[in-house]
């Protein structure tokens, strides 16, 4: 694996920028700590950390930083999708109806080339535990620490819920935004507050589900400013590691500054003010939360984390141009999505063995259980590195098909994309236990079951694959 990362690090094109990279491997990688900082596991189960020390709780304004992976995903996810249209027969150039139906065929590629770097190593995992939960039950556990790992280890597909659902809207929204610019992302954080005054004001019922939409998407969107260099200096697609001097220097920190200002300012604004959580993930027995479904607060913390990490492009694109910090930060992102699927795994597995080996787990918040911090965490890495070797090698994408897409094969894709997003949603919230039993949850008002969302998300995969390759 060394000599083909130093490859893939030697091959870099001048114009990749490599800070993108390290803000995908570095937001995943810290969610990953912080989901082992926050368990507080004990003999009788599973709780939060923040729960239990609520002094902690604004640790989550640096450590809730998935807004920044979303917004890596929109500025990868236009210049993607414009690379493809860029490709398309006839180029820029192509008459209307004839643009229009390579358009529908590009929209059908650029899904399949994005759900199977998401969906490869996501089903692979599911299929596994599958298989285990299946054993477990037949063999009369599931209670336990069993019981609750076995609801824990799919509630972070949420995530690849919601990035399925950023990249089949990309399009759309790209084309919002190469017409409205700030207007685009300036309409979804506005409807992103109509939303809580509705949900909180006028009381209006469900219709803070919304923002799982508007929120994230907002978010989604600045990613198409960044890559049309619209929040500060430097090429869009380059390493951005000349910003420039003296007042042209100032002027490019200018935009970061305002939102990363201004996100901080709304953020304290509206969590002093309520009804918003101090917290910025979710806590057990809230009334509300931030996270689920995503609020106001939310949106203004992700604001000040983008203008943040765009402050500091600049020495981090000097950073990365070192060849042994890219090679490490190429290494990290061939994995990445492999470590975040098993990264509970790895965690509940040096727990449970703990518990078998009778060492005592101390109390959560006490000197003895900080004094065991450092040993749990290093043996969940060790863990996950023995897991990422085992199933690194489905995060690699199958290789491009030479069939050219055929006109038509959009809508058979969005069909696809949706099935899959209703499917890792809803495995996400049903989670593995009870599969004998037909255990539900609530997925928009309609109970499924762990094998209907898998079954949704394989058929919704296979519609996605075949209309990428051309439908017949």
């Amino acid at each position: 694996m060394g000599s083909a990362v130093r490859v893939l690090a030697e091959a870099t094109p001048a114009t990749r920028d490599r800070y993108v990279d390290l803000l995908r491997v570095g937001s995943l990688a810290v969610v990953v700590l912080g989901h082992w900082m926050m368990a507080a596991v004990t003999p009788d189960g599973v709780g939060n950390l923040l729960a239990v020390v609520p002094a902690l709780q604004p640790l989550t304004w640096l450590l809730q930083v998935m807004p920044v992976f979303f917004f890596v995903g929109g500025f990868s996810h236009a210049l993607s999708y414009r690379s493809l249209l860029r490709k398309r027969p006839g180029g820029p150039a192509a008459s209307d109806a004839s643009a229009s139906a390579s358009a529908d065929s590009v929209y059908a590629a650029f899904l399949r080339a994005r759900l199977q770097r998401l969906l490869r190593p996501t089903m692979v995992f599911v299929l596994v535990w599958g298989v285990v939960a299946l054993l477990v039950q037949l063999l009369g556990g599931g209670g336990g620490l069993t019981g609750v790992t076995l609801r824990l280890v799919t509630q972070p597909l949420w995530f690849i819920g919601i990035y399925l659902a950023m990249v089949a809207f990309t399009p759309p929204l790209l084309r919002l935004h190469e017409r409205y610019g700030w207007g685009a992302f300036a309409g979804l954080a506005g409807a992103a507050a109509t939303v809580d005054v509705l949900r909180f004001a006028a009381g209006v019922p469900y219709v803070e589900f919304l923002n799982f939409a508007f929120v994230w998407l907002a978010v989604h969107q600045l990613g198409f400013l960044r890559a049309d260099g619209r929040l500060g200096a430097g090429s869009a697609s380059g390493t951005g590691s000349t910003p420039g001097t003296g007042l042209r220097a100032l002027r490019s920190l200018r935009v970061p500054a305002l939102l990363a200002g201004g996100g901080l300012i709304g953020a304290v604004v509206l969590v002093a003010a309520g009804p918003y959580p101090l917290s910025m993930v979710g806590m057990p027995g809230e009334k509300v939360s931030n996270m689920a479904p995503p609020t106001l607060a939310l949106l203004a913390h992700g604001l000040w984390l983008v203008g943040a990490v765009e402050l500091l492009r600049a020495p981090a694109a000097r950073l990365l141009a070192r060849p042994r910090a890219w090679r490490t930060v190429v290494a990290a992102n061939g994995v990445a999505m492999t470590a975040f699927l098993w990264h509970l795994t790895a965690m509940l597995g040096v727990y449970g063995a703990l518990l078998a080996l009778d060492v005592p787990l101390p109390e959560p918040a006490t000197a003895a259980w900080w004094a065991q911090t450092p040993l749990r965490l290093a043996a969940a890495a060790v863990l996950t590195a023995a897991l990422v070797a085992a199933f690194r090698t489905f995060e690699h994408p199958a290789p491009p098909s030479a069939t050219t897409p055929a006109p038509g094969s959009g809508p058979l894709a969005a069909l696809g994309a949706t099935l899959c997003l209703l499917g890792v949603l809803g495995l996400s919230m049903v989670g593995l236990g009870g599969l004998l039993e037909g255990r539900t949850a609530l997925l928009i008002a309609i109970p499924v079951s762990a094998p209907a969302a898998v079954a949704m998300t394989l058929g919704g995969w296979l519609l996605v694959e075949r209309a990428g390759r051309g439908a017949r």
